[in-house]
């Protein structure tokens, strides 16, 4: 399982935890009819947001839920999980991305795929999902030409990176594909005037997922000589935290401007469980944070950063003593989540 929106049980309880388990849910049986059970392996956190944000435009009826049969990640019970347009159309994305991702660790021969017959599976089994994403895609009006190019593109733009290249220019085929595919939920949910904010909401979040995504796999790379953006285009650390911290007001700001038959799970998701995403990937880093207040606040701001840091040094004293009573692993509470649900 992969992504950056990964919500705890203390954080979203009753019934937005239990909508998030069917969209996650439904989502992976969406892949399984999409492309067979070996697609359940796209199955990831951030991909359900395209199934959410769909729903809470739609204003669902009484068939947007079915009862999925056990399943062992849920202790073997029956749950109702997501269905109909918004988990077909987060599918065909994850699917597509999933098979991306696939054909770039088969080119770079990671682990595994360093051996010539496994990497050539990979390949094989990429231009399958592709496909199968392509055809499923044209039935809920979505043409998957738009992340295939923007995949395409990632390899260029990472080629021409360079010390001093703006990280923007490196996340923008990110950008491209997320705010396509969040643009999408809004005309088929019927509601062609929400496209242009959730696609410049789209656009930051994935700004985001691919700055964190770089921060916590920093150390990875640099021991395995990968390539990484913050480490390729030298940014500092305090520079990718504001950039990461701008994009969340920004997709804060975007969705005020769409209208949601019920946003609550919306705003959890892309509102405190983004922020948190930031906190959780910069934790223990060398990064000064930057504050981003109204100028001529400066002494509220210190006070602010003082409290801050005083609280994040505390926090921080509790998640190392109680990490491993969280399934989580990052929020140091005494839960019973599981953050790997989904259906058989």
């Amino acid at each position: 399982m992969f992504g950056i929106i990964r919500p705890c049980g203390h954080r979203l309880p009753g019934a937005l935890r239990e909508q998030w388990r069917a969209h996650l849910c439904g989502l992976c049986l969406a892949l399984r009819d999409t492309r067979g059970q070996a697609a359940r392996a796209a199955t990831n956190y951030d991909g359900l947001l395209i199934s959410v944000l769909h729903e809470a435009q739609a204003a669902p009826g009484p068939g947007a839920r079915r009862t999925a049969g056990p399943c062992p990640l849920r202790g073997m019970r029956t749950a109702p999980v997501a269905r109909g347009e918004g988990p077909r159309l987060a599918a065909v994305v994850s699917l597509v991305l999933a098979s991306a991702k696939l054909r770039d660790h088969a080119q770079d021969g990671d682990g595994a795929l360093a051996r010539r017959p496994a990497a050539g599976a990979a390949r094989l089994l990429a231009r399958d999902w592709a496909a199968a994403g392509a055809r499923h895609g044209a039935g809920v009006g979505f043409d998957t030409a738009v992340l295939t190019a923007a995949a395409g593109r990632q390899a260029g733009v990472e080629a021409l990176a360079g010390p001093g290249t703006p990280l923007t220019d490196v996340t923008e085929p990110t950008e491209t594909a997320t705010a396509a595919a969040f643009a999408q939920t809004a005309h088929l949910a019927g509601r062609p005037a929400n496209a242009r904010p959730l696609a410049e909401a789209g656009r930051l979040f994935g700004r985001v997922a691919h700055l964190l995504d770089a921060v916590e796999d920093r150390e990875a790379d640099a021991a395995a000589g990968a390539w990484n953006a913050i480490a390729a285009t030298g940014t500092p650390l305090a520079e990718v935290w504001r950039l990461c911290e701008e994009a969340v007001g920004g997709v804060e700001r975007a969705l005020a401007k769409a209208r949601f038959a019920d946003r609550r799970l919306v705003d959890a998701l892309l509102g405190t469980e983004l922020r948190h995403a930031v906190t959780r990937a910069f934790a223990g880093e060398n990064a000064e944070r930057v504050d981003l207040t109204k100028p001529g606040d400066e002494a509220n701001s210190k006070n602010k950063e003082r409290k801050r840091k005083k609280k994040r040094s505390n926090k921080e004293r509790k998640e190392k003593k109680k990490r491993d009573w969280c399934d989580c692993g990052d929020c140091g509470c005494e839960c019973d989540c599981c953050c790997c649900d989904c259906s058989c």
